[in-house]
């Protein structure tokens, strides 16, 4: 998984009922951009997160 600054992060939810999560990344922690991620969800919270296998990362439209 690669990613720039700018980029989501959508992670699919893993159990029945589970919403899925699409969060802007706010800091790439190493310079070939691979994982972990600083993301901030839509409630405002930001964490410190290493993706699984039900994340991917969308680049926005120009």
């Amino acid at each position: 998984m690669q990613a720039v600054v700018g980029d989501r992060l959508v992670v699919e939810g893993i159990h029945v009922g589970d919403p899925r999560r699409d969060g802007e990344i706010l800091e790439v922690r190493h310079a070939d951009g691979s994982p972990p991620y600083l993301v901030r969800w839509p409630d405002g919270s930001e964490n410190l997160v290493f993706p699984g296998s039900e994340a991917h990362v969308e680049r926005p439209a120009k």
